[in-house]
């Protein structure tokens, strides 16, 4: 059985990649923290770190138990606030995963609202975090529900999900742009514009299904910058930069110096998922889901919310 003593221990020194500063951190002196780690490594039958006279490094084997011993130790912290929470008498609490979308799309405060009139006790977490990082908090326990820019593999053993919205893109431009007040705009209008692409998601082929996108609707964009989020994007366009494509939630009271047009022959859209596990521990996840569920329209997918 693994001390999660030990694990706070070993995971302070990879973190730091020095013995000293880790105990300073732990408040104890080096000379228990090395034997504290020696141990684990002979209990374990592996060799963690790479010593030598100037510093520790982790070894390749090292790396990845780093990341599994700080998922551990982050879903015994949720434990065991769950367990004093529960010992007051509440209901628990309840970690949600998000990624940006959720928030400026509306969906997550007003599942918050709905939650805090029906359960004004309880207490929610909130994890801004990559699409991945949320999966894997899903299998570890340490998140109830993820909101997501991709679903899970359909065929996943452990996680479920199911479309939340689908928020359609609309083409931005500068205000002073000759093409902000043009009736009817048509593909070849965009052909060879500068163009700001905007990162949809953390697949480093991105950008290339940008520009699949975009010919498939019948133009080539002559990308000059790229974006990391919508944000970025808007405010490069209000200076002058190029056009971009952005969800529509993004654009609602746009500041002065940019124009927006739909675009009704190009059918791309940003869409958000929620996922989460097959298995629930407590009736409060269930009665979340089912808020969120019931914050937008979406089909099921993955297996819906019954599988």
């Amino acid at each position: 059985m693994l001390d999660l003593r030990q694990l706070r221990y070993f995971v302070a020194v990879a973190e730091t990649e020095h013995v000293g500063r880790a105990a300073e951190q732990l408040h104890i002196s080096q000379s228990p923290l090395s034997r504290q780690i020696a141990q684990l490594e002979k209990e374990l039958g592996l060799v963690l770190f790479e010593r030598d006279r100037q510093r520790i490094r982790l070894t390749s084997d090292g790396r990845v138990f780093l990341a599994e011993a700080q998922a551990l130790l982050t879903h015994a912290g949720r434990l065991e606030n769950l367990g004093r929470r529960l010992g007051r008498g509440e209901e628990g609490g309840l970690c949600v995963g998000y990624v940006p979308d959720a928030m400026h799309t509306g969906l997550m405060p007003a599942a918050l609202r709905t939650l805090r009139l029906e359960r004004p006790g309880i207490h929610v977490a909130l994890y801004g975090q990559q699409s991945a990082e949320q999966f894997e908090g899903l299998r570890q326990r340490s998140l109830d529900i993820a909101l997501v820019q991709e679903p899970p593999a359909e065929d996943d053993p452990d996680l479920r999900s199911a479309l939340l919205l689908e928020d359609p893109l609309q083409l931005v431009l500068p205000g002073g742009h000759p093409l902000a007040d043009k009736p009817d705009l048509v593909p070849a209008d965009l052909d060879g514009q500068p163009w700001i692409a905007v990162e949809s998601s953390r697949d480093p082929a991105w950008r290339d299904a940008f520009v699949a996108s975009c010919v498939a609707a019948g133009f080539t964009p002559d990308i000059t910058l790229d974006a990391a989020e919508p944000l970025t994007a808007l405010g490069l366009v209000a200076s002058g930069f190029g056009l971009a494509l952005v969800q529509r939630s993004m654009v609602r009271g746009t500041a002065p110096g940019v124009a927006v047009r739909e675009l009704p022959w190009h059918s791309g859209s940003a869409r958000l998922w929620a996922a989460w596990h097959r298995v629930d521990l407590r009736p409060v996840v269930g009665a979340f889901r089912a808020t969120v569920l019931g914050t937008a329209p979406g089909e099921p997918a993955g297996g819906g919310i019954g599988a």
